[in-house]
């Protein structure tokens, strides 16, 4: 009797894979991008952060950014010997070792740019006559004897210096060297002596024996105390027109001669500067990073420092408001970042889930006829994780290598923490919806149509609570700005999602008040294109959800760009005034207005003339006087749109008095003669000025050259192009004196002027401003840039996602429709027809996302607007904002992605159609085929 061979079970997961490979690999593919853009966001942030973070510190200069531990000279009550012990480069060095354990983490110190030794406190006037002095008071003179000088400068001249000998505070000559820009203002040679004042004794005699050059003259170990490096011209507060001057320059000495500071005046201290190492400093340890600089100034590290070094050290820095500034700047810009992110995360979310129902629904009927043959509920959602996951962790591990690679610089966990969200998501998102459809046991699967299926008590409670989360959000934001916390960055996405609850339960009442004009029709393919669209399933939130939130965040996020860039461009008009323009601080040559009008790119020329230190009523106060040919500049104030006004109410010859110009003077060159002045100039002020003279009587005007006007303010404005400032006056320069009538400035109007061009016609004398140069330096800032760059990337992954989930949701009905067209074309529908069935059935939900989407960004950003300030993030800190920027809609925002979704919808149902007319209605319509 021969024996059955053994039964052989196919793998599960293999079988499954080899069923449908191209559902694999696309499931692949999704999972990767989506874990890789995830794992690229967290980095990125951290990078712009860091880059930000190390441009604030070292614009704050190591001066300010060093941390300065510093001692007392030893008591004077020890004996001489201990007082020259303590100030040896052995001593100090190991106090210095001591010193830099007391910094915490994460704080770190830059050990080559770190130095320590002696100097002295106080910088005495030296006797040597052959020192230059600018006034007749002699130079002062500082001491300091400084650790690593031969690893940081270069011998030009001479040698280093040295001490033969032990140095104490009775050592009557010692040997220093300078650097060479200091060599150069104070006329120092190598020999040259310098006589430092020693109270009790002879001068100390300081032989210098080098002349240095730095290698890193910026870097911390020659910054922290500048005077090292450049001597100083100090000014003295006297009055008159010549105050008195000293220089102020520094010697070298070596640091075995630091104890021949005791016997001096200079009041030696000691000192150890850690140079904060800014490689090493991050933007996401900002929270640990100040509190470690506090405690190193008033804390424990103090403490810890003076137990190593004497019980009068003290340290100083002025980090911590460095790093209090960056704080500011970033707090401004995160949120702004994070309402991005949150629509972005939403989409892909939402397109994970979709991808998981689209295979559900494509495996509905195998996965019935498996729970009817007995397969419990938990053993099925395991075999379809099993299947899901050997696909979607391997891809999300690739995705997440791709960013790292991408994204070389930021933390990786979490980089790592994202990536593996989305790749959980993906591998929940199939059992999770196929346990939900099948948790009962049925032979035909319920009608899920839109038309059909009411809202249950529990959809009403969850669209309630959403509801009330999505009020507390924008009440939230609106009161307290982009300040608040975390519910406010999801805001517009809780709006998002109220709209697309409310619009699904609008889209039944729609579709059935249209089928009673669409039946009235000639012919079948309204009517049943609307009755099509009546059978969309319930399901059809998560596309609705996903194009309103991707919406709702495109026009959220173009409409902060368009207001970031509006922002920029006025700042930059009214920093310049015009398109470019020169300035000059005494009159320009004649020709300066027609070489200036010659430079490519310029369209025309506005001469004027500014007076900044006119005096109204001959009072203390300024207010400089501008002089204006009314005509031309009333053409610049139309074309700017700052303070507009009519030139004839300007004009010199429409004031008080006959008067006539003098030959050849022109309407902007000429002046009125002597004897036609009689009657006040007419003048525009702006809003200061006119409340402190008033607009009823006229008043002189004292100009920088002595001369006078009378002038009478006929207009008040707000702002004028030839001055940023709140005070000024407007009056037509052919009313002023002749040389208070010469041009001094150029206002040019043009696009794409030449700058270089323009600096070169109107001379070296005149500084040239040119609007598109003063825009692009307000986005030089790593932190706005890199935060306007992530805005605009999480901005388009968000509607390419959406453009992902629309597709999704068409290809979910493909066969559907498919099969529905082969049909009909045997019963005699034309090819131009079935094309009109199917972009009528794809319309409604179409126009229902675009109309929704639209209408839902407008709301959203009218409703929040009142809580973001644009400034922080489109203007660098160093630039005073002269008007408050407020977010408002942008048009091209709402309207293009809401085309798109249109145009990708018809588009799509357009090819379908074309398709399927290609393969024939044999092809379609097979034996045993369910659709």
């Amino acid at each position: 009797m021969s024996r059955r061979p053994p039964r052989v079970a196919a793998p599960w997961v293999r079988t499954r894979l080899r069923a449908a490979p191209g559902a694999a690999v696309a499931l692949a593919v999704l999972v990767g991008l989506a874990a890789c853009l995830a794992g690229a966001f967290p980095r990125a942030v951290d990078r712009y952060e860091d880059a930000g973070l190390q441009l604030t510190l070292r614009q704050a200069r190591p001066e300010h950014t060093t941390v300065r531990v510093s001692a007392p000279q030893p008591d004077l009550g020890l004996p001489p010997e201990r007082r020259a012990a303590a100030l040896r480069p052995d001593v100090l060095k190991r106090q210095y070792e001591k010193v830099l354990g007391t910094v915490g983490s994460p704080l770190g110190v830059h050990r080559a740019q770190s130095a320590y030794g002696v100097t002295g406190t106080v910088s005495p006037a030296v006797p040597d006559p052959w020192l230059p002095r600018p006034t007749g008071l002699p130079a002062h003179i500082s001491l300091a004897a400084q650790s690593g000088l031969a690893d940081h400068a270069r011998v030009r001249t001479g040698r280093l210096p040295g001490a033969a000998h032990p140095v104490d505070a009775t050592t009557p000559e010692v040997e220093a060297a300078v650097t060479a820009a200091t060599a150069e203002a104070l006329h120092i040679r190598v020999g040259s002596v310098v006589h430092m004042p020693a109270p009790g004794r002879d001068p100390l005699a300081v032989r210098v024996t080098g002349i240095l050059v730095p290698r890193d003259p910026d870097g911390a170990y020659w910054s922290t105390v500048p005077l090292l490096r450049t001597p100083t011209l100090v000014t003295l507060p006297t009055p008159g027109p010549d105050p008195d001057k000293y220089w102020l320059g520094a010697l070298l000495l070596a640091p075995e001669a630091a104890p021949a500071l005791l016997g001096t005046s200079t009041n030696p201290a000691r000192y150890w500067h850690l140079a904060p190492d800014l490689r090493g400093l991050h933007a996401h340890d900002l929270d640990r990073l100040r509190p470690a600089v506090a405690a190193l100034e008033s804390g424990p590290g103090l403490q810890r420092a003076r137990a190593v070094t004497d019980d009068g050290t003290d340290i100083n820095t002025d980090l911590d408001d460095a790093l209090a500034s960056f704080s500011r700047l970033r707090s401004g810009i995160a949120p702004l970042v994070s309402v991005a992110a949150a629509g972005t995360a939403t989409v892909v979310a939402v397109v994970l889930l979709m991808t998981g129902g689209l295979a559900a629904d494509r495996r509905r009927a195998e996965l019935a006829l498996l729970r009817a043959r007995g397969a419990s509920l938990s053993g099925l959602a395991g075999r379809l994780l099993a299947e899901t996951a050997v696909i979607a962790v391997p891809a999300g591990a690739l995705g997440l290598a791709g960013s790292l690679l991408v994204v070389p610089a930021g933390r990786v966990v979490p980089a790592v923490l994202s990536a593996l969200a989305v790749t959980l998501a993906a591998c929940a998102a199939l059992p999770l919806r196929a346990a939900l459809a099948h948790r009962a046991v049925r032979l035909t699967a319920p009608r899920e149509d839109l038309a059909s299926v009411r809202p249950s008590r529990r959809r009403t409670v969850a669209e309630l609570t959403l509801l009330v989360l999505a009020a507390g959000a924008v009440a939230t934001l609106r009161r307290r700005g982009t300040t608040g916390d975390e519910l406010t960055a999801v805001a517009p996405v809780l709006v998002g999602v109220i709209a697309a609850l409310l619009l699904l339960r609008l889209y039944p009442l729609l579709l059935r008040r249209l089928s009673g004009p669409a039946g009235r029709l000639r012919g079948a393919v309204g009517h049943l294109s609307l009755a099509r669209a009546g059978r969309t399933q319930a399901s059809a939130v998560l596309p609705l959800l996903a194009l309103l939130t991707a919406l709702t965040t495109a026009a959220f996020g173009g409409s902060v760009l368009a207001g970031v860039a509006e922002a920029r461009d006025r700042a930059a008009l009214l920093t310049v005034g015009a398109d470019a323009r020169a300035d000059a601080g005494a009159p320009l040559p004649a020709d300066a207005p027609a070489r200036a009008r010659s430079v490519s790119g310029v369209r025309a020329v506005t001469p004027v003339s500014i007076a900044y230190q006119a005096k109204p009523e001959d009072g203390e106060n300024e207010v400089p006087l501008v002089g204006i040919d009314p005509r031309g500049y009333g053409a610049l104030t139309a074309h700017t749109g700052l303070g507009t006004f009519p030139p004839d109410r300007l004009t010199a010859r429409g004031r008080s008095g006959t008067g006539r110009l003098t030959a050849g003077g022109g309407s902007t060159t000429g002046h009125l003669a002597a004897d036609d002045r009689s009657g006040p100039l007419p003048a525009i002020a702006s809003t200061s000025v006119a409340s402190s003279y008033g607009t009823r009587r006229p008043f002189l005007v004292r100009l920088e050259d002595g001369s006078a006007v009378t002038v009478r303010i006929v207009l008040v404005r707000d702002r004028t192009p030839a001055l940023s400032g709140p005070d000024f006056l407007l009056v037509d320069r052919t009313g002023l004196p002749a040389p208070a009538g010469r041009p001094t400035t150029l206002l040019l109007t043009g696009e794409h002027v030449d700058a270089d061009a323009l600096r070169k016609a109107v001379g070296g004398s005149a500084a040239v401003r040119v609007r598109a140069e003063e825009r692009a330096r307000y986005a030089d800032s790593p932190l706005q840039s890199g935060a306007e760059h992530v805005y605009t990337a999480a901005v388009v992954t968000g509607a390419g996602f959406a453009v992902l989930a629309l597709l999704l949701s068409l290809l979910r009905a493909a066969p559907e429709r498919s099969a529905l067209l082969a049909r009909l074309r045997t019963m005699g529908l034309t090819r131009a027809e079935s094309r009109r069935l199917l972009i009528l059935e794809s319309l409604p939900q179409a126009l229902l996302a675009a109309l929704g989407g639209t209408l839902t960004g407008w709301t959203a950003i009218r409703l929040l607007a009142p809580g973001i300030d644009l400034t922080t993030i489109a203007l660098p800190p160093a630039q005073t904002p002269l008007t408050e920027t407020r977010l408002h809609p942008d048009t091209w925002s709402l309207l293009l992605p809401a085309l798109a979704v249109v145009t990708v919808a018809v588009g799509v149902a357009a090819l379908q159609a074309w398709w399927t007319g290609r393969r024939g209605s044999v092809t379609e319509l097979r034996a045993g085929d369910g659709r």
